[in-house]
């Protein structure tokens, strides 16, 4: 599977529309690469763990006052590769990138 994101942590994890971590799940049980195209202004420093770690404006509101999340992440254990501007780079290389890009 190739998927596009809104946003990759420095861990190598993706933040993107609802549905993209379902479609990592599944790819790894069938043994199937997951792969990723993302541009590398799309990279953050910021190291979510989980889908309890997403910011509150990433949710919306329903009626009773619950919040909802917009968006899934994907942890970076799912990703096979990431084709960047950059190059074709593995999760763990995010954060090196990063650390090229604020220096």
């Amino acid at each position: 599977a190739v998927v596009s994101t809104q946003s990759t942590g420095e861990n190598g994890g993706l933040i993107n529309k609802l549905g993209t971590y379902p479609v990592a799940v599944m790819a790894r049980s069938l043994n199937k690469p997951f792969y990723v195209a993302v541009e590398s202004f799309k990279f953050y420093r910021n190291y979510p763990l989980s889908q309890l770690d997403l910011p509150n404006d990433a949710k919306y509101e329903n009626a009773e006052d619950t919040k909802h999340p917009e968006v899934d992440f994907t942890p970076p254990k799912y990703i096979n590769k990431l084709f960047t501007d950059l190059g074709v780079l593995t999760p763990s290389a995010v954060s090196d990138e990063l650390i090229k890009l604020y220096i």
